[in-house]
């Protein structure tokens, strides 16, 4: 798609060049003729005030050499026979035009061209005192004809090599912008048809394929949310034979010895076995899907929603308390593989922890970063800030000495660590603590790259907290 989009702009690029181009260098090439022969005109007609009123030899010569043309030997001058008898044409400067043409130009009374060797020659006629028609003869080399000609092809030709490389290199930009979200929902479908339900498509792009994006994002949510509520009722529909089960395996006790009493009761067991593995392994697959950050019934959101409607709320008792508050990055649609009350909890955890640890007026912020691998989460406040960030991670200890529990960010560390993701804690630019949370966009797949990070993470954490 991508490759047949600069072909088709390079091939329309290519006949717009060539419609305006190939006119153009004509024209240039016409005026180039025209300029050259309109000067000939104008040499020619410095002669016609002395051919008035002199026609000898001496007067035309003189006349010819103040000219420029005539010093170069580009000009000749042909007065015919007087009518006396014993006259003969006067002819002053080299003739190249030939006898026919000048005796046509005469009888037709004005200026003609005449192709001579080397170039043109230009003939313009002029009345003489005795009424005749002189002949006034301009050379004009091929090189004058041509004059400038070239270079202005050549610009012509540049400015059109230019276009097109322009026009193939923005339709090229253009076909990667359409191409690459196209190449990514085809991608998703793949894994979504491969079993990797917790896929998701960036809405990014042209608008239709945003719409598809949506679309595809909404229809894999439909699909594992199909797939859950078919294992959960294939679970309840296995518990369910446990009672008729129980009967069973009661009749079989009661049957006393014998070989077809102990099949009977083998039977029931392995009966019971095998109802207890399909109840088992439906709800550990919806726990996994759960766990790995594929969608279960109803989960998927959309960052900027959440972050959007907790904020509304705080907003309120923030506003009570005079706190400013300052939201960011949440005017587009960003869908993160995590369900919407896990999201909400989260930022509760954070907001909740803003409004209990600092001093009430204390202004705290909540920005929105989306990138191509991860969506960034920061909660920022100008309060006194955490002694020991490492240690508030640890679950049951909150790092400030205030006998908090800690579980809050506990929760937002999962939330996170579910997604390939973590948290950090650090120093914001309003002077107070700043908790930052990256989550994956891809699920788990990307946690083992995550996981030596978050294990040394933890040991120091802990070694804060026992002292060691």
């Amino acid at each position: 798609m991508r490759w047949a989009l600069v072909r088709v702009c390079l091939a329309v690029t290519v006949m717009v060049v060539v419609a305006f181009a190939v006119p153009l260098g004509l024209v240039v090439k016409e005026m180039a003729r025209d300029r050259a022969f309109s000067n000939a005109e104008r040499w020619a007609a410095t002669i016609g005030p002395t051919l008035s009123i002199a026609t000898d030899r001496d007067s035309l010569d003189r006349a010819v050499q103040t000219t420029e043309v005539g010093i170069a030997g580009r000009m000749a001058v042909h007065v015919p026979a007087a009518d006396e008898a014993g006259s003969v044409p006067l002819v002053i400067g080299e003739r190249r035009a030939a006898q026919q043409d000048l005796e046509t130009t005469r009888r037709i009374g004005r200026a003609s061209i005449s192709e001579v060797p080397g170039g043109y020659a230009l003939l313009q006629p002029t009345a003489i005192a005795s009424g005749r028609i002189a002949v006034v003869e301009v050379f004009v080399p091929e090189g004058d004809v041509s004059n400038g000609v070239a270079t202005a092809w050549v610009v012509l030709a540049g400015v059109g090599i230019a276009l097109i490389i322009g026009s193939v290199a923005v339709a090229d930009r253009l076909g990667v912008r359409m191409v690459q979200p196209a190449q990514r929902l085809a991608g998703a479908a793949h894994d979504l048809g491969e079993g990797r339900l917790g896929v998701r498509v960036p809405e990014e792009g042209p608008a239709e394929l945003r719409s598809a994006a949506a679309a595809f994002n909404s229809m894999a949510d439909q699909v594992v949310q199909l797939l859950a509520n078919e294992r959960e009722l294939a679970a309840d529909l296995s518990h369910r034979l446990r009672t008729p089960l129980t009967v069973l395996r009661l009749n079989a006790a009661s049957l006393g010895e014998g070989p077809a009493a102990e099949q009977t009761r083998a039977a029931v067991e392995q009966l019971e076995r095998e109802v207890d593995t399909i109840i088992r392994t439906a709800r550990e697959q919806r726990s996994l899907a759960q766990g790995q950050g594929l969608p279960g019934p109803g989960a998927g959101c959309d960052v900027s929603e959440v972050v959007r409607e907790r904020m509304d709320f705080w907003s309120a008792l923030a506003e009570d308390e005079g706190r400013k508050v300052r939201l960011a990055g949440v005017d587009r649609t960003v869908r993160i593989p995590v369900t919407r009350p896990e999201l909400a909890a989260a930022l509760d955890a954070l907001l909740g922890n803003v409004f209990r640890h600092t001093p009430v007026g204390t202004a705290f912020s909540v920005d929105v970063h989306n990138g191509d691998d991860a969506v960034i989460v920061l909660v920022s406040d100008a309060g006194p800030g955490i002694s020991d960030p490492e240690a508030a991670l640890v679950r049951g200890n909150s790092g400030g000495g205030d006998g908090s529990t800690g579980l809050g960010l506990d929760i937002v560390r999962r939330v996170a660590e579910s997604t390939g993701g973590d948290v950090r804690i650090g120093h914001s630019v309003l002077g107070g603590t700043e908790v930052r949370i990256w989550i994956g966009l891809h699920g788990r797949r990307a946690a083992g790259e995550q996981n030596g990070h978050r294990l040394g993470r933890r040991k120091r954490a802990a070694g804060a907290v026992t002292g060691r």
